[in-house]
């Protein structure tokens, strides 16, 4: 069975506006995908978004993400980019 998950891997800060969160496809076991389904609803929530939060969990666990968090507060704005100045999304898709 395939789960769709969105959410992961938030940083804690963004150059953004807004976060962009993205898709990821798993493959789990009909045991796993049964499991999650109850502890969702156990949680009141989804199942990409119980995942999602699983995964950034373990992935903060770990010295080398705080490693690497540490580095990137360190990184500057770039240079000829300016997050204030891009098209919303209905903007961009010629909406409303």
């Amino acid at each position: 069975m395939s789960v769709a998950l969105t959410g992961c891997c938030l940083p804690l800060e963004s150059c953004y506006t807004e976060f962009v969160l993205k898709n990821l496809t798993i493959t789990v076991s009909e045991d796993a995908a049964r499991w999650a389904r109850r502890k969702a609803a156990d949680e009141n929530t989804s199942v990409s978004k119980l995942v999602g939060r699983m995964l950034e969990n373990q992935m903060r666990a770990t010295d080398e993400y705080w490693q690497a968090y540490e580095k990137w507060k360190k990184f500057g704005p770039i240079k000829g980019v300016d997050a204030s100045k891009r098209l919303k999304r209905d903007q961009l898709y010629d909406r409303g």
